[in-house]
């Protein structure tokens, strides 16, 4: 009996016994998996996945695929070239056993992506709305609007020294002469020159 299963973003098809590559468990070598996205098996097929199916396979080792390289270069007048290698982590499983039914009942660890979080549905509960005590946080705000009040009341020359002042001016002077509008001269007619 065959099984078509869906890991890492890829579908495969095993049999008891195969060794499949695939992308990056949470697991360690030596442990039991459980793969729960089973979209055939045999001659059943699921929409999208069959209920209750599974197939467990057996974690031999965490591995690194073939290096592949990654070559840029920009033509013509743009003399840049950069290169760089990647070698895609992966985990090597043996398929033990396909379950047609009964998977979820089997207690065997789920096959979980090493960056991926599982999606655990939590139910919604409304909480009663607490009570409130305004006059204890109308106490605790007080104070700190008289700091702001008496931040804001020092003087502003303390802030800056007079300095800061004549370099503010300079760029004013910029300014109002960038915007003059320039007086365009008309261009000058050539005389047409005789053919001979």
């Amino acid at each position: 009996m065959f099984a078509v299963m869906k890991t890492g973003g890829k579908q495969y098809r095993v049999q008891s016994g195969d060794v499949l590559r695939v992308e990056k468990l949470a697991a360690d070598a030596g442990e039991m998996i459980q793969f729960n996205e089973v979209l055939m098996v045999g001659s059943t097929v699921g929409a999208p996945m069959i209920a209750g199916a599974g197939v467990q396979a057996e974690v031999i080792d965490q591995i690194k695929g073939p290096k592949t390289i990654n070559f840029v270069k920009r033509r013509r007048k743009h003399s840049s070239k950069r290169t760089k290698g990647h070698r895609q982590k992966l985990t090597l499983v043996r398929i033990k056993d396909i379950l047609e039914k009964g998977a979820d009942k089997s207690g065997v660890k789920a096959a979980i992506g090493a960056g991926s979080v599982p999606y655990v549905a939590t139910p919604v509960v409304e909480a009663a709305p607490a009570e409130k005590k305004p006059s204890a946080k109308k106490a605790s705000a007080k104070p700190a609007a008289a700091k702001k009040s008496a931040a804001a009341k020092k003087p502003a020359t303390a802030k800056k020294p007079a300095a800061a002042k004549v370099s503010a001016e300079k760029p004013a002077a910029k300014t109002a002469a960038a915007k003059k509008p320039v007086a365009k001269k008309p261009a000058a007619k050539k005389p047409a020159a005789d053919k001979e």
